[in-house]
């Protein structure tokens, strides 16, 4: 860690800071629990609440540096050794505790013994393990993961397949013949008979799959507004877990807009959302979840101003979001990575972060959050806020033309969507600066109102003239050609002086 850091990096899964050695040694707890999850960093004169070097007088450093290598020696196992090292900040002295990922696990406190001396790092504090947990660390040092675990009590021709089987065999013309699901290891062979793996119940259908995993399921939900309290639609996605990416990208997409804008002779689509980045955390978010843990599924929610996937299980500790476009590979469940490896839903050479970062170069207006959550993993895609550049405000008419019906009802929708990111989707009531420059750019010729339908693609007169035709006539970007009858059956409609001036505004913009 740079000294730099020291000021802005908060306490987290892999930092702790102390103000000075505890006199009881409680801080251990934080030692086994790097040692049982990702490691980390165990600073002892730094001041948390206000962030600030407190420091160790230079003539104590030693028997602190010699007092924390014995507790640890004694009061952990099995065998913790760390890497302590002073540092020097602002002419104080801190002391760094470094302690690595173990790989005999499960460390815990001697005294504690180990169901009750086990801890693990959740965020910035460290809890007690649960037998599920232990469980779990004890799989890790056997390199035996959740996936793989046999069922003992269930021959697999108990479990019914077949949705997975019929995409497996779309996808790789291969039937799901017992030599093929004992070649992916779907089943083992146990005292003459072949048992199914955890994994397979997973891939299982809802019947098969629920009374083993109920919570193997993902949640979705759109709300209305930026907040959980009103929830406009739902659906449980309960196929096969090699099905449920795709049907949850297909319950985003339904619930966001999508913009079209010319380029050349062809008409093409923008998403409001970066979908290949979504489409690659809901794979990541199904294939990479710890199905150890109960009560929690994975959850889609949709909200005015954001996307949020939550899944169960922090992320393997070799994995860091902060360098996405390093290519990171480390597998969680390594039964069912390969098979969605074989049906084409995951890179399995670590190029998953590599993909939603470049998605993201493509979606300025858009922010990526990650955080650890408890036991939850969570990424966010938000809306940034910001307005478009002065030189296109500047050029909107600021006349109204209170003549046409039902502009001033709709004003400031449209208003808003003005003082919208450039590349942001409209909604439902009006649209984004995309789909306006689209629709300035064909009325640079007369067009009739059927003409500018096919082109934006709309079907419902009534609902395209409140979105599109009389906000823009209200600003003055667009004229009537027969301005003094508006019924009649030769009238069209055509880009106006102001209507110029914005395009000759904003020319050059959406390339940058």
């Amino acid at each position: 860690m740079r000294e730099s850091d020291l000021w802005s990096v908060p306490e987290g899964r892999r930092i702790e800071l102390k103000k000075e050695l505890p006199a009881r040694p409680d801080w251990l707890k934080t030692i086994v629990a790097f040692a049982n999850d990702a490691g980390g960093d165990l600073f002892v004169g730094i001041q948390e609440h206000p962030r600030q070097v407190t420091g160790i007088p230079e003539s104590e450093l030693s028997a602190v540096e010699e007092r924390v290598a014995n507790l640890i020696y004694e009061h952990c196992s099995p065998v913790i050794v760390p890497d302590i090292t002073r540092m020097a900040v602002d002419a104080l002295y801190v002391l760094r505790i470094r302690v690595y990922r173990g790989s005999d696990l499960p460390y815990f406190i001697k005294g504690q013994g180990m169901q009750n001396g086990t801890y693990v790092r959740v965020g910035s504090t460290n809890r007690k393990a649960d037998s599920g947990l232990i469980a779990e660390l004890n799989r890790r040092r056997r390199n035996i993961p959740f996936d793989g675990e046999l069922l003992y009590d269930l021959p697999w021709v108990g479990l019914s397949i077949s949705a997975f089987s019929a995409r497996f065999a779309e996808v790789t013309g291969e039937p799901l013949h017992p030599p093929v699901l004992r070649k992916m290891g779907l089943v083992k062979e146990e005292r003459g008979v072949l048992l199914p793996v955890n994994a397979l119940a997973l891939l299982a259908d809802a019947e098969s799959r629920s009374p083993l995993f109920p919570y193997a399921k993902i949640e979705c939900a759109r709300f209305k507004g930026t907040d959980a309290s009103v929830r406009i639609d739902e659906k449980s996605i309960l196929s096969p877990v090699c099905l449920q990416p795709g049907e949850a990208l297909a319950f985003i997409q339904r619930h966001v807009n999508r913009a079209s804008h010319i380029e050349g002779v062809y008409t093409v689509g923008r998403w409001e959302y970066p979908m290949e980045a979504i489409t690659e955390c809901l794979r990541n978010a199904v294939v990479h979840r710890d199905y150890s843990l109960t009560g929690m599924d994975i959850k889609v929610a949709i909200y005015d101003d954001m996307i949020e996937i939550s899944s169960p299980g922090l992320p393997p500790p070799s994995i860091d979001f902060s360098l996405m476009v390093a290519r990171q590979s480390d597998v969680r469940n390594k039964t069912l990575a390969p098979v969605f490896k074989t049906m084409g839903l995951i890179d399995q050479w670590g190029n998953g972060l590599n993909i939603i970062a470049h998605s993201m170069k493509n979606y300025p207006e858009i922010e990526f959050k990650w955080f650890e959550k408890g036991t939850l993993f969570q990424v966010q895609f938000v809306k940034r806020g910001g307005l478009l550049p002065c030189a296109v405000d500047a050029s909107l008419p600021h006349r109204r033309n209170r003549g046409i019906s039902g502009v001033e009802e709709h004003e400031p929708k449209w208003t808003a969507l003005l003082a919208s990111r450039s590349h942001q989707a409209g909604t439902r009531l009006a649209p984004g600066f995309l789909e306006l420059v689209d629709l300035l750019n064909f009325l640079r010729q007369e067009r009739s109102i059927r003409d500018l339908m096919e082109f934006m693609n709309w079907r419902d007169r009534t609902k395209f003239r409140r979105k599109y035709l009389v906000p823009a006539m209200g600003f003055g970007l667009v004229e009537r050609t027969v301005p003094h009858r508006p019924s009649s059956p030769d009238q069209c409609y055509v880009l106006s002086k102001a209507g110029y001036d914005l395009l000759e505004a904003t020319q050059g913009f959406f390339d940058r």
